[in-house]
């Protein structure tokens, strides 16, 4: 049976992105490659990781991880990743305004959900059939799928940094249990995954 994924890179004190989003600092404040490198400098030594992080059949995220921008949208805006998003299957976005489907090269299409993560989490699953759907971020979106008791698996890639502040992963999502069922260290980051208890 398909799981709910959140699969997200976190420094050690669990921010996920700095504060101030912009489009020059999609990050955050501070932030810049500092959670990701491990995928870019060192790709091969952490090949399994990313190839799970990209393995569902839908992700779902915020309007945040989506762009940088706030209120009505700006209609040129089509994400950070070019004509070619990393995704290739079906993205819902999480927003509180109305946008037509995106489509983009590669088998992305954005689809803009405006009725919250049940709604969505329904769409995705609809879309991913027996593939796994992954909620891909940020922090927000990731703690309203927890709290409301709709994560199956958590994976977390930390990052050896300390933020100090930004968006805080597992902020105000009540108790949750974790069951470790894999830890993996490479230079640059610890690979971990828990299966989420809802009792």
């Amino acid at each position: 049976m398909s799981k709910v994924v959140v699969d997200m890179a976190a420094s050690v004190d669990g921010f996920v992105a700095g504060p101030n989003q912009s489009a020059e600092q999609p990050f955050g404040e501070g932030v810049g490659m500092a959670l990701h490198r491990w995928m870019f400098d060192a790709a091969d030594e952490n090949a399994a990781e990313i190839a799970a992080l990209n393995d569902a059949g839908a992700f779902v995220m915020g309007r945040n991880m989506f762009g940088p921008g706030r209120g009505e949208w700006d209609l040129s805006w089509q994400g950070w990743w070019g004509e070619d998003p990393p995704y290739h299957v079906p993205v819902f976005v999480l927003t509180h305004h109305e946008r037509g489907p995106l489509p983009m090269a590669g088998g992305t299409t954005f689809h803009f959900v405006t009725g919250g993560v049940h709604e969505a989490l329904k769409l995705a699953r609809d879309a991913a059939g027996e593939r796994n759907v992954h909620v891909a971020g940020g922090a927000a979106t990731a703690n309203q799928f927890l709290a409301a008791g709709l994560v199956d698996e958590v994976r977390l890639h930390v990052a050896p940094v300390l933020l100090g502040r930004g968006e805080r992963l597992f902020d105000e999502v009540g108790l949750t249990r974790l069951t470790q069922v894999e830890a993996r260290q490479t230079e640059l980051v610890t690979h971990l995954r828990y299966a989420v208890s809802r009792d």
